[in-house]
């Protein structure tokens, strides 16, 4: 199994569509076997589902995500675990002892305000 995280500076990174790298966690029966962060190479929203696929995750452990990415993601058969803040490497620690803590109604709604509206800031680590 490989699990994807949205990561900057060993956080999970708040803005999905934003993300400039993702930290990968391969696992096995429960046990971390390796991690490796792969940068996106500016690739965004709309290309990130994309980018998942090509680098083999079946999961997302994420912050703040927007719908048209979870469409993506879902179409892609990658399980969404959203509205998680705080460190990466905790929460696959989480998710793989089967107590991660998420929101299972996660929205991101940064598209219907302003500009310089961030997601970690309005909504306090993660949008809800």
């Amino acid at each position: 199994m490989k699990i994807a995280v949205p990561f900057e500076d060993g956080q999970v990174f708040q803005h999905f569509g934003r993300s400039a790298q993702f930290k990968f966690y391969e696992a096995e029966n429960g046990q971390l076997l390796r991690t490796e962060v792969i940068p996106t190479n500016g690739q965004g929203h709309g290309a990130l589902a994309g980018f998942l696929v090509q680098h083999g995750a079946d999961v997302l452990l994420c912050g703040g995500i927007g719908t048209g990415a979870q469409v993506a993601l879902m179409q892609a058969g990658i399980q969404l675990f959203g509205g998680l803040s705080g460190a990466a490497d905790a929460a696959v620690a989480d998710y793989l002892a089967g107590k991660l803590v998420f929101d299972p109604d996660i929205h991101c709604t940064h598209h219907d305000h302003d500009e310089g509206h961030s997601c970690g800031s309005h909504c306090g680590g993660g949008c809800h």
